[in-house]
């Protein structure tokens, strides 16, 4: 039975868009709990509460709402490339998402002049592309290697565009001289070449390889027509290494056809979507995903909701891909957005039988075997995280298991850009979405201890406004004064019988309140080992921080002093020029970029040169 609705949400209901749009719905704290499409959203959100026949996970959700949001679009499309990027950002709980989908690499080609090739975790909208994502990272590194191998391409970070090398202010590295690269920092090479080498890389990395032979081979004998040898020589070695390459490929297809092949497996909330990128018959890539929130959704609603996460980033989308199943309505929407997405008519096809329908077995069966090795390494891993639990619960004589732990440590150096960390250890797993970060707003001194008050203070005052649960053990990165400023926070705040312990660097040392002597665990307890990985990952965390906020202070000081430059234009530098050095480099016109016009880009080039001149 469905409860009775706050007021605020049922005047929402009663004023609901007729148009196609996107919905929101939050819990009691206002977070989005999860995000749905629709082509009607008066229709399709009253629906929740409207509907006799429900699901036990949608009634759950439905006890949670407390308020909506609603953003109306033009069409569904839009609505569904919209409702993908919120869920992708949101990561809601009741939505079928990718795990650890920021981890997954690309290979990117930058968009320079000379451009550069090479692996990132981070996609910037800067008109570079992006191939991939790579579930398997030894396989991206092997086809990068590969790559290099073949084409003759820069490694370096250099400024390059046709000024920097007119100006010869760069000479060529080893990789020249070892016919690893074809040395356009001294104008070795056209622009015009090295873009074409480039062209080619990108039908490598797609898989276009009998295309990329046809195109070379032409090259080749254009050259020799002109008596270039040399560099016909070139490309016929070139030739060689690919033919070589694409012969290790496993033939799929004798049709030769491009297409993906979509295919998931679920079992107990887990699911699995393994991704066959076939290109030219050929499949140049097996990539498998695991998803979670997959209670009570069949096959194809966790394919269609994978699919719109996975073609997000994706910049290579085949003519057709195979599915395991029919998206109903979302079916040729899914294909209209596709088919924009690449330029080309892009088909969704359900195979019933033939050839296709066994690619898509095949794919099946490559996911159950990945969710079952997912399923054994939980098992395994269950039984290792409750022993070191409950060794740990038994070694601190705690009242109850610490299933939930935060860990706390500083970074500075010398009181400068003092910050502090804290992550979290969830029945013995580190869980990242829990993790925060704090900067220091008190004392300009390096006092490590007043820090830590502070942070412990300020972390818990609000877990208790909030009415936030409690860890079951804090442990803080150092010895009995970090412990003693933890636990003076912790009784301003009527929380002296809070469980915490502090653990120093060097023996590994075990500090409790009340206590003058530190406890020793031994070196091979699976308690010790636990408490270990949470103060190192604290430590971890705080230094990566601690790291970014003074190479972000390193590189705005010096802008800091031009007039007309604000913190919006200072990232737009950096953002285009990636560091101070190439924003030198740079002449007053490409200083002139975005909201820069050509006369402040006049003023910063003579800011910094006057500087420099004055430092000589």
């Amino acid at each position: 039975m469905l409860k009775p609705l706050p007021d605020n949400l049922r005047e929402k209901l009663d004023n609901l868009s007729i148009k196609p749009g996107v919905y929101l719905y939050k819990n009691k704290n206002g977070e989005i709990i999860y995000i749905g499409k629709a082509k009607v959203l008066r229709h399709r959100v009253r629906s929740y509460f409207q509907s006799r026949r429900i699901d036990s996970k949608t009634l759950h959700l439905i006890s949670h709402i407390h308020d909506l949001e609603t953003i109306i679009t033009d069409t569904e499309v839009e609505a569904l490339i919209l409702e993908a990027n919120l869920i992708k950002e949101h990561t809601p709980r009741y939505n079928i998402n990718l795990k650890d989908d920021k981890s997954f690499p690309f290979i990117r080609v930058t968009n320079e002049p000379y451009p550069r090739i090479f692996p990132t975790r981070k996609v910037v909208r800067d008109g570079s592309r992006y191939f991939g994502p790579y579930t398997n990272v030894m396989r991206m590194k092997a086809l990068l290697t590969t790559i290099k191998k073949i084409f003759p391409i820069r490694s370096c970070n250099l400024p390059l565009n046709d000024k920097t090398i007119g100006e010869r202010k760069f000479k060529v590295c080893l990789n020249y001289h070892i016919h690893r690269c074809s040395g356009p920092c001294e104008g070795l090479v056209s622009q015009e070449e090295y873009q074409r080498t480039i062209g080619y890389i990108i039908e490598f990395i797609k898989g276009n390889t009998a295309r990329l032979e046809g195109d070379i081979r032409t090259r080749m004998l254009a050259l020799a027509q002109e008596r270039r040898y040399e560099e016909a020589a070139q490309l016929r070695d070139q030739l060689q290494s690919i033919t070589i390459f694409s012969e290790r490929q496993k033939v799929l297809d004798n049709h030769l056809a491009d297409r993906d092949i979509i295919a998931t497996a679920v079992d107990d909330g887990d699911g699995c979507s393994v991704v066959f990128r076939v290109r030219e018959g050929k499949i140049i890539a097996k990539d498998h995903f695991f998803l979670e929130h997959t209670e009570g959704e069949n096959v194809a609603a966790i394919t269609k909701a994978f699919l719109q996460q996975f073609y997000l980033k994706v910049e290579d989308v085949p003519p057709e891909i195979l599915v395991p199943g029919h998206f109903g309505d979302d079916h040729l929407f899914l294909e209209e957005w596709l088919s924009q997405k690449s330029g080309r008519r892009v088909k969704l096809l359900f195979p019933q039988r033939g050839e296709k329908m066994k690619l898509l077995h095949m794919c099946t069966r490559n996911a159950r075997y990945h969710l079952d090795e997912l399923k054994l390494k939980k098992l395994q891993s269950r039984d290792y995280i409750a022993g070191s639990v409950k060794a740990l619960q038994k070694s601190l004589q705690l009242d109850r298991p610490p299933k939930r732990i935060e860990g706390f440590d500083i970074s500075n150096i010398q009181g400068t850009d003092p910050v502090a960390s804290m992550v979290c250890f969830i029945n013995g797993r580190p869980a990242k979405s829990e993790y925060r970060r704090f900067k220091i707003r008190g004392k300009k001194t390096p006092d490590d201890f007043a820090m830590m008050n502070e942070v412990v203070r300020r972390r818990y005052a609000r877990q208790l406004k909030e009415k936030k649960p409690l860890p079951d053990l804090i442990v803080i990165d150092g010895g009995k004064g970090q412990l003693n400023a933890a636990c003076a926070a912790l009784k301003k705040l009527a929380l002296e019988n809070q469980p915490i312990i502090a653990l120093a660097k060097r023996l590994d040392e075990i500090y409790k309140p009340g206590f003058a002597e530190p406890q020793n665990l031994p070196r091979d307890s699976a308690g010790l080992r636990l408490v270990q990985r949470v103060r190192d990952e604290s430590h971890r965390f705080a230094v990566t921080f601690h790291r970014a906020l003074r190479s972000k202070r390193t590189l705005t000081s010096e802008l800091n002093s031009i007039p007309g430059i604000g913190e919006r234009r200072k990232a737009e530098l950096l953002r285009h020029f990636r560091s101070m050095d190439n924003i030198r480099a740079a002449s007053a016109d490409e200083l002139a970029i975005g909201s820069i016009s050509a006369r402040l880009a006049g003023i910063i080039y003579a800011h910094l040169h006057d500087d420099a001149s004055e430092k000589t």
